[in-house]
């Protein structure tokens, strides 16, 4: 679906234009055409590839879907995939991942928004407010695309910071130790998932500035230092939470095992409990000829008394021991 096609000029916005009038522009000099679409159609994506010359492989692509984090350099066109990862229905607690596909020429600039509801309008306005900036052409079109990116990128890693540290605090509750641990590895495929989308992504950006970068990133390779400022930053970020991670899930199953010795030394009191009566019922139970207790008129009563004593004794010294 077509969200908006339009032409700029040194700077400003000339027209939004019909996507059938891109030919009149593209080739203007000192012009540049900007087509945003939304889950393109193939019949949509043959029309721009016969417009700008889009390569054939970057197309494919765009069609299949699913792809890594990259910039890819064709020539004098720049073909850049990166991943849009937003709350679902249920909060930061399961992330719904689109993909925004961008192609980069001389006299262009298409970007392919898939499976994602959140839309790159501010991005445009934004550029329509910075005439001097976007004087620079699509290179500052496809800095500030990906500069939207990434500043989203920021809210999830502070939810994913709130979340590890609530996490934490329950760690200690007791009786909670499955649900913390089942809560510990869906967060940590959560920012695998976040993970999977960074690293990629920076390491290809930092293709944008320094030495040999594309002719149409020259003018804004300082903008381009900054994405890679603001990714290494969300990296360094993803690495600490999973060391957190880590250690959270080995205090977890320590707190597991000492959940389980103390019921093993409850189990463990009560069993020499009755092991206590067990030993001298079998004692006064074998009916033996000569057992003096046998024929005494208060020998059941005083074994039963030495029995509830002994075991009130070792109750007592359990208790005080901390094993029940």
């Amino acid at each position: 679906m077509l969200i908006n096609c339009a032409v700029y000029e040194n700077g400003k916005k000339l027209a939004d234009i019909p996507i059938e009038r891109i030919s009149e522009f593209a080739s203007r000099p000192g012009c540049f055409v900007w087509v945003a679409l939304h889950d393109a159609t193939p019949d949509e994506l043959a029309h721009l590839q016969s417009e700008f010359g889009l390569h054939a492989l970057a197309i494919e692509d765009t069609h299949d879907g699913h792809q890594r984090p990259k910039v890819e350099e064709y020539a004098d066109s720049i073909f850049v995939v990166m991943h849009l990862l937003e709350a679902g229905g249920e909060g930061v607690e399961s992330l719904k991942q689109g993909e925004l596909d961008v192609f980069v020429g001389a006299g262009h600039v298409v970007s392919i928004r898939n499976g994602s509801d959140h839309g790159f309008t501010d991005v445009r306005a934004r550029c329509e407010r910075e005439p001097e900036l976007l004087r620079n052409g699509p290179g500052f079109v496809l800095y500030a695309l990906m500069d939207a990116v990434v500043d989203r990128y920021f809210p999830l890693i502070e939810a994913f910071e709130a979340e590890i540290d609530v996490i934490e605090r329950s760690i200690f509750t007791k009786g909670a130790a499955r649900d913390s641990i089942t809560r510990l590895y869906d967060l940590k495929r959560r920012l695998t998932q976040l993970k999977h989308a960074i690293a990629p992504l920076l390491e290809a950006t930092s293709k944008l500035y320094g030495g040999r970068v594309p002719q149409i990133c020259a003018g804004v390779q300082d903008y381009f230092r900054d994405v890679v400022d603001h990714l290494t930053r969300i990296d360094n970020s993803i690495d600490s939470i999973r060391e957190t991670i880590g250690t959270a899930i080995h205090v977890n199953l320590s707190m597991v095992t000492i959940e389980d010795g103390e019921v093993t030394k409850r189990l463990a009191a009560w069993a020499s409990i009755f092991a206590v009566c067990t030993a001298f019922a079998g004692i006064w139970g074998m009916n033996f000829q000569n057992m003096p207790e046998l024929h005494w008129r208060y020998g059941y009563a005083a074994a039963l008394a030495v029995m509830a004593g002994l075991c009130g004794y070792l109750f007592y010294r359990f208790r005080r021991a901390g094993w029940l």
